[in-house]
């Protein structure tokens, strides 16, 4: 089964980051890698829902950060097993134009 996070930018701008052989995070390290970066980039909600959800969390930290930051591949990678491993999914989407996170 293909295992890969999909960041999309813009129509011409999406970051495909393959997980295929790379060791997974546990569900809960996802969770935590993910809420480290969110506070530590001082990302803020996209949606006012009252609660940040994983979603949020994808969302917000591409928004905050911008394409720029996926050229650091060991960052990029990170994101993604975290995305991957925190919605327990292998195929995860990130449409950051459309604010949207689908699996």
């Amino acid at each position: 089964m293909r295992s890969e996070v999909i960041v999309r930018f813009g129509p011409e701008q999406e970051i495909s980051l393959p997980l295929d052989g790379i060791e997974p995070m546990r569900s809960e390290e996802g969770r935590h890698w993910l809420d480290e970066q969110f506070v530590l980039h001082e990302c803020s909600p996209l949606k006012p829902t009252g609660k940040v959800l994983i979603a949020d969390k994808l969302l917000a930290i591409p928004v905050a950060l911008g394409a720029l930051q996926f050229e650091d591949a060991a960052w990029a990678r990170d994101f993604a097993r975290a995305a991957s491993a925190a919605l327990g999914k292998p195929l995860v989407r990130v449409d950051v134009e459309a604010l949207t996170v689908s699996y």
